[in-house]
């Protein structure tokens, strides 16, 4: 999947980059405010999709001494300063300007260029998210959009899905509200578009921070990927009882793996070995983004001592 983000990545910027002089030029030109928070608009999804590859490169370090576990949750740091982004520039600089144009408005020049314009960039925006949309269906099977959303691990793809879903909304307003500003003569409508366009981008923001959130916080790998494991302990030789299994997302290729086993006690220890080693191989056979794997040999009456003892103390 990281080739397939990169490529979605790549994609958004190029075109935000060239989306976001054409917009700048259009602003200058007519003096439109909705124009001007759709330029910002993409000057900040450009250094979004930057932090992203960013964010990506850093998640591959290799762990060291610092970091045992590696650096995996850098890609969802990175994700979440995104969401922050959105909301912090995005959305306060097109409020603030629709703000500015409605106490203070002014007529617009010959909107032509920026009808053009808006129509160019709806082309490139739509390519842009036909590919993430694309790529994220992939990994989507027979859930909905929403689920899927929920369910991932990889926030590059649905962000930058969220990012150009909210671009094209957020220039069918901006061309709505050109329209009518100039048709009925009503400038202020050109700001209305404007904080519309900012509300757009704070909805965006709020969403994509609340799905890394989860992240950032650690989220289990997929519930198919836990019970097949529980499957593959079934078939380990001389388990009395799978007492726990924990997984945690380090990054959304990188799953660490806790399990307590109890195995039968006429078992020597030798053995117990083999057949550890054994399941390991298993698993990471079969799913290998289960990177690191621990596995606690205990006692299950041990286990529910020790359960009963952390629930008392609200752990």
């Amino acid at each position: 999947m990281a080739s397939g983000s990169k490529k979605v990545i790549y994609a958004a910027l190029a075109g935000n980059a060239l989306i976001a002089v054409c917009k700048f030029v259009g602003a200058s030109l007519t003096g439109s405010s909705a124009m001007l928070s759709e330029g910002i608009h993409s000057v900040v999804d450009t250094g979004n999709q930057g932090l992203l590859l960013y964010g990506m490169k850093k998640a591959e370090k290799p762990a060291d001494d610092k970091h045992p576990f590696g650096y995996g949750a850098e890609l969802y740091f990175w994700a979440f300063v995104v969401a922050i982004l959105i909301f912090a520039i995005g959305a306060g600089i097109s409020i603030y300007e629709g703000v500015n144009k409605i106490l203070h408005p002014h007529a617009m020049g010959d909107p032509m260029i920026n009808y053009i314009i808006l129509g160019l960039a709806m082309l490139f925006e739509g390519a842009a998210w036909c590919i993430a949309y694309r790529e994220f269906n992939i990994g989507r099977g027979n859930r909905s959009l929403i689920q899927a959303v929920r369910d991932s691990k990889d926030p590059t793809i649905f962000t930058v899905l969220f990012e150009d879903t909210a671009a094209m909304l957020g220039l069918a307003v901006a061309f709505i509200g050109i329209f009518f500003a100039h048709y009925l003569n009503i400038p202020s409508l050109d700001g209305v578009a404007s904080i519309a366009i900012g509300v757009i981008l704070a909805v965006t923001a709020g969403l994509l921070a609340f799905e890394t959130k989860g992240l950032l916080i650690g989220e289990s790998a997929a519930p198919e990927i836990v019970e097949a494991i529980k499957e593959l302990i079934k078939d380990v030789k001389g388990v009395d009882r799978l007492n726990e299994i924990r997984t945690l997302h380090r990054g959304p290729n990188d799953v660490l793996l806790a399990l307590s086993i109890d195995f039968e006690n006429d078992m020597t220890v030798g053995t117990v070995e083999d057949e550890i080693y054994k399941l390991e191989l298993a698993i990471k056979a079969q799913y290998p983004v289960v990177k690191r794997i621990f596995i606690e040999v205990q006692n299950k009456r041990h286990h529910a001592e020790e359960v009963r003892k952390a629930q008392k103390n609200g752990l």
